[in-house]
């Protein structure tokens, strides 16, 4: 027996060899490493349940059954004891947060060890295929280890240990692990974060609700989702979202209060001190995506006439929470910046020597209306961890940190990925790992095809047009899929690349002329391939007749049905030319589509943008191909 599985109803047999229920569960105490088992609960007659001690009553068991050491008359029935769970009910399908590999699984089965007839342990949960298919029957598993073993794709057992499990749900009771290893509460707050996300929504208020105030409070200024932000922050009483907000960094405060209705927002900022209050309600008097609103109010600045002794003396009096500190700040006696020093400095420097003598003068700072994404090219040129944020008269506001600008940068880039048509599940090369994310994001166009195709043909179909004409417009149609997919993507790439400087008119009409010359070009060489295909597949007599003035509505000889095939494959890739051009030639409004939503601060996909044009000039071409053959055939 080493799984819960295969212990579940089983018989259940007294020292009289009287069989007196099923098993339907197990008992363990949690306070071990890898806990004994030390409770069995079982089916009793007319399906009553009954637990008793695991150590005091069950002699042996094996693959047959559980064999206790008493007659039934003897059993003395007991209770589960606070520190016991049981393992069917409280974890078994459940989902657990393995705090190893800091992510949240379910649990498919429950590995047990077996020492001496009676002893057995639980060393953790399987949360692999192989559970999922144990569950459903063990001869289910054994088949399918055995075919994934034969084609060389074995399918590994997955076991997390009961030492890096932290269970979630616990609406029985509260679970303490006393084990060495770190628990939920422990992690790092990212960490925290990155696992509350992945739970089913109705559990990420019961997790959140096990974080003390601090906890909650660094681990929400992580959240990507502003939903989610919305949602934790609304599961909060309002003294208590009050409190934790008070205790995270100004800006991400201001971020989180932002995203809330205008009544709770000012409800939670009254209920907080009056300096954090302060502090968050002037960042929200920037306008977004400026220096202003991604600022913190949190530096160290100091009168240049200080001494190095004073700077040591006034970082030693922050407090814990206190922003991180980079820079120190030197001001003259008006409160304008003047200087700054790096903490390196300070260190090696005399105690007795004045900021004025050591401080970097030639310094960047930057205004608090700046965007931005120029805030953050600052930093990067200037490789700084921190820029000051002053006004117009070089008194300091606030500062930048580097992580603050990495959010930026992530923000912006993740922006130019979805206008590329490059989502969050692409592997860095751009394609997504997955077979059918992949077929979906890039070769969509092969399900437009044939779509397209069948519908041409039920169309011609019922025209009363048949035979060998409907094959030839699903000949070229890939041509205009293809084209049309990848003037879109060269769009994305040209608005992308695009540096766009203040006063400068936008490019509509060079990139106009520039498409239109593409547009030509690629016409050209599909007619071209139409007229080598044309003529690779009939003989001279027929493309003469073809060529011929009227084309096949003047032939009446034997060969009119080759005529007009022919004339029908001609035209087909004649209308492919078409709309390949005029796909070229209109792209310009896919280029304006793009800055207007740019201007108005509204996210484009790329992978739509796409699939619209795949789908618009599919059905110009198929109107196009499909009218064609329907003229020339009647």
């Amino acid at each position: 027996m080493n799984y819960l599985s295969e212990m579940l109803r089983l018989p259940v047999v007294d020292s009289t060899g009287e069989r007196i229920g099923i098993v339907n569960d197990l008992g363990i105490a949690t306070g071990e490493v890898f806990p004994h088992v030390t409770s069995l609960a079982f089916q009793g007659p007319g399906k009553t349940p009954f637990m008793i001690s695991w150590r005091k009553y069950v002699e042996r068991f094996d693959d047959d059954g559980v064999y206790l050491k008493v007659p039934a008359t003897d059993i003395r029935f007991s209770y589960l004891q606070p520190d016991e769970v049981l393992l069917a009910r409280d974890i078994m399908n459940k989902q657990i947060v393995d705090t190893q590999g800091l992510k949240v699984v379910r649990v498919n089965d429950i590995k047990l060890s077996t020492s001496g007839e009676n002893q057995l342990r639980l060393l953790g949960a399987e949360v692999g295929a192989r559970g999922l298919l144990r569950a459903l029957h063990p001869a289910l598993e054994r088949v399918a280890v055995r075919l994934a073993r034969a084609v060389g794709k074995p399918i590994p057992e997955e076991i997390i240990a009961w030492s890096y499990m932290d269970l979630l749900e616990r609406s029985t009771q509260t679970i303490k692990l006393s084990v060495s290893h770190k628990t939920l509460g422990e992690l790092h707050p990212a960490d925290i974060a990155d696992i509350i996300e992945q739970l089913d929504p109705r559990l990420r208020g019961e997790v959140f609700a096990q974080l003390d105030t601090a906890q909650a409070a660094e681990a929400i200024s992580e959240f990507d989702d502003d939903e989610l932000v919305a949602e934790m922050l609304e599961g909060l009483s309002d003294r208590d979202a009050s409190s934790m907000l008070a205790l995270m960094d100004p800006d991400d405060a201001a971020a989180l209060i932002e995203e809330l209705d205008y009544e709770k927002a000012e409800k939670l900022l009254r209920l907080m001190g009056v300096k954090e209050e302060r502090a968050i309600r002037t960042l929200l008097g920037y306008e977004e995506d400026t220096a202003g609103r991604i600022m913190t109010s949190e530096f160290v600045a100091l009168p240049a006439t200080a001494t190095v002794a004073d700077a040591i003396e006034g970082l030693r009096g922050l407090d814990e929470d206190f922003e991180s500190v980079y820079y120190v700040y030197t001001t003259d006696a008006d409160g304008a910046l003047t200087g700054v020093l790096s903490l390196r400095t300070l260190i090696v420097a005399d105690r007795d020597a004045r900021l004025k003598d050591l401080a970097y003068r030639d310094l960047v700072w930057v205004a608090p209306d700046v965007d931005q994404e120029e805030v953050a090219e600052e930093m990067t040129k200037y490789n700084l961890a921190a820029i000051p944020v002053c006004d117009e008269r070089r008194h300091i506001l606030g500062i930048v940190t580097v992580d603050d600008a990495m959010e930026v940068m992530n923000e912006e880039h993740a922006e130019d990925l979805q206008i590329a048509g490059v989502g969050s599940g692409d592997a860095g090369t751009g394609e997504s790992m997955h077979v059918f994310s992949w077929f979906a994001r890039r070769q969509y166009w092969v399900l437009v095809w044939a779509v397209a195709s069948g519908i041409i043909a039920a169309a011609l179909e019922w025209c009363g047009v048949g035979g060998s004409y409907v094959v030839y417009p699903m000949c070229a149609m890939p041509v205009v899929l293809i084209a049309s997919s990848r003037v879109v993507s060269f769009v994305r790439n040209y608005y992308l690349e695009y540096d766009e400087s203040d006063g400068e008119d936008k490019p509509y009409l060079g990139f106009f002329l520039q498409t239109l010359l593409l547009g030509a070009v690629l016409a050209a060489v599909v007619f071209l391939c139409g007229q080598l295909v044309l003529g690779a597949a009939y003989p001279d007599d027929v493309l003469s007749l073809v060529a011929a003035p009227g084309g096949p509505l003047a032939v009446s000889t034997v060969l009119s049905g080759e005529v007009m095939s022919a004339w029908a494959l001609s035209t087909s890739f004649a209308c492919a030319a078409a709309v390949t051009f005029l796909c070229c030639a209109v792209s310009v409004v896919y280029l304006k589509v793009l800055f207007w939503r740019d201007e108005h601060d509204l996210n484009t996909s790329g992978t739509a943008m796409s699939v619209s044009a795949v789908l618009i000039f599919c059905a110009l071409y198929s109107v196009a191909s499909a009218l064609s053959i329907f003229l020339i055939a009647c």
